[in-house]
């Protein structure tokens, strides 16, 4: 173990910004606990409509009220104070716009519930714009453009993963505030489909905004195991391009991964998703899922602190990467106060 690894990870605040493997029941909670991460992101919704999501966004308010140990984030200041009293931040993020419907009043409706970050789409299109992996480009339709402009107002942050090139341009075009991609790769590094452009990496950052690093083994390498190396070839390159300021961890950790389910379950899901096209097999292979070798799941995740220092990554630069720069997108959009309950 390179000499401070262990303090170190242990004093960052550590936000992992994208945490699909979550559910309502608290599953898996205890697993990023055990890798010292500080706030986490469940999916709250994605595809699914407005009565779905409500539901599920009611079962965590149940779960918050129930245990001490976690505390709902609505603020920067939640971050901290989670970190201060050795619990964990929960941070409700939508992989899409389907629970707002057709409506603009259900963004603040969702704001005012928990909800501060929002994705533009996944991978298709809906009534915002394209997806990433949509036949067209087409940009923002007139819905997009104020939706954008109401999550603004609303203080909900606008995520462009999954979400198309001409879209993600737009949203970064007409929004007033920091635009993120809490989780993609570079494509120049590995040319998955769901991955980003060096162009696209420098117009977040021209934004204020951040792009995540995600361990999804797809948009990782070409190996069915990547190894934690190929992992941080992403992060060393988008640190190179833009610095490390703009570059955080969304590493995506989700329920049909090695070792939460077998092959057999993984493959019944796989083959659910490419039927209801929210999946292809260009940009997603078929499993089984296997994280890159030493932080297959996220118990383990001082093992990546260690990989950072050895690859020559400074105890600054991880901090920053782990969770400084998203607590500076939080701060100017959600505001620093703290908030109390749930």
């Amino acid at each position: 173990m390179t000499l401070g690894a262990k303090e170190l990870h242990e004093s960052a605040i550590i936000i992992d910004a994208v945490c699909p493997l979550l559910d309502e029941q608290g599953r898996q909670i205890a697993d990023y606990r055990a890798g010292g991460v500080t706030a986490i992101a469940p999916t709250v919704g994605a595809r699914s409509g407005a009565e779905v999501a409500l539901r599920t966004i009611g079962a965590w308010h149940k779960l918050l009220r129930k245990r001490d140990d976690l505390i709902l984030v609505r603020t920067a200041a939640d971050i901290r104070r989670a970190k201060s009293q050795g619990k964990t931040g929960i941070i409700m993020h939508f992989q899409g716009p389907g629970p707002i419907e057709d409506s603009l009043d259900l963004v603040d409706a969702f704001k005012a519930l928990g909800v501060g970050v929002m994705q533009l789409a996944y991978n298709v299109k809906n009534q915002l714009g394209d997806g990433c992996e949509e036949r067209t480009d087409a940009g923002l339709s007139r819905f997009g453009l104020q939706v954008v402009k109401r999550m603004n107002q609303a203080r909900m942050i606008i995520d462009c993963s999954h979400t198309g090139l001409q879209t993600t341009m737009d949203a970064i075009e007409n929004s007033s505030a920091p635009v993120i991609i809490s989780h993609a790769n570079a494509k120049s590094v590995y040319p998955s489909p769901r991955n980003i452009s060096d162009e696209l990496i420098k117009a977040i950052a021209g934004t204020g905004g951040t792009v995540g690093v995600v361990g999804f083994p797809g948009f990782v390498s070409g190996d069915k195991r990547p190894t934690i190396d190929q992992f941080i070839d992403h992060i060393s390159h988008m640190c190179d391009l833009v610095g490390t300021q703009y570059i955080t961890l969304g590493i995506d950790y989700f329920s049909d991964q090695f070792p939460y389910v077998d092959e057999k379950t993984a493959k019944i899901m796989y083959e659910k998703a490419l039927a209801n096209n929210s999946w292809s097999p260009k940009a997603y292979p078929p499993p089984p899922y296997y994280y890159p070798a030493g932080i297959e799941t996220p118990k383990t995740m001082l093992m990546l602190t260690e990989a950072l220092l050895l690859r020559g990554f400074t105890a600054g630069d991880i901090r920053k990467i782990y969770g400084e720069n998203l607590l500076r997108i939080y701060e100017t959009v959600w505001g620093n106060e703290a908030s109390f309950g749930v």
